[in-house]
């Protein structure tokens, strides 16, 4: 089986398996999404969304976000760690956002990577659940991971990697493939302890 076979039948079983993929965190509007995904470096979705929660009754507009006391917005996402530089970068995007931008996200590569805190795996991850653009690849540890163990990439970093299967992913799957690579990544391969033998078994598809 050629690495183009192996990853549409990737694709053909984890859309069976989890049939309505869709990010995790928990957003209204794309601004939220941004600053959700900033928060979520290394640290779990789960806990992102408790903390954006109050966060976004709190500011409830890109210009609160824009306008905060940094100390107080530090204070607000200090459970997701590393809450100074997140709080910063999160601040000043917004301000960009509101200065350059007029209020709207971007909705290409090369303007989101202009945001503070912004790199391609968020700039791909808001393309791909924002504006639906097909042919990102958001390249988080799962992906890394659970693609190397594939065989679809040999690459360690994430750039080649978004390269590597951007060649083997049918644009139109892209995005949603990735949230469920992540999902498949949180319940069976696993880092640790993956939990292969029960899918094998069929207990799991």
């Amino acid at each position: 089986m050629t690495k183009k076979e192996r990853t549409l039948e990737t694709v053909r079983i984890l859309k069976e398996r989890y049939p309505d993929s869709a990010c995790s965190l928990v957003y209204e509007h794309p601004y939220q999404l941004m600053i959700a995904v900033r928060l979520s470096a290394q640290c779990t979705d789960a806990r992102v969304n408790l903390v954006t929660k109050p966060l976004f009754e709190k500011y409830t507009s890109l210009q609160a976000f824009a306008d905060a006391d940094l100390a107080e917005l530090e204070e607000a996402v200090k459970p997701c760690g590393f809450y100074r530089m997140k709080a910063s970068s999160i601040k000043e995007a917004c301000q960009r956002l509101q200065t350059v931008y007029q209020g709207k996200l971007p909705d290409t590569m090369d303007e989101l990577l202009t945001l503070p805190g912004i790199g391609r795996k968020t700039a791909n991850l808001l393309l791909g659940d924002v504006y639906h653009k097909p042919g990102v690849v958001i390249v988080d540890t799962h992906f890394i991971r659970i693609t190397r163990r594939l065989g679809l990439t040999t690459e360690t970093d994430p750039p080649k990697i978004e390269t590597d299967l951007r060649k083997l992913l049918p644009p139109e799957e892209s995005s949603d493939f990735c949230h469920r690579i992540v999902q498949f990544g949180r319940d069976v391969c696993r880092a640790r302890k993956p939990q292969c033998s029960a899918v094998s078994r069929g207990s799991d598809g």
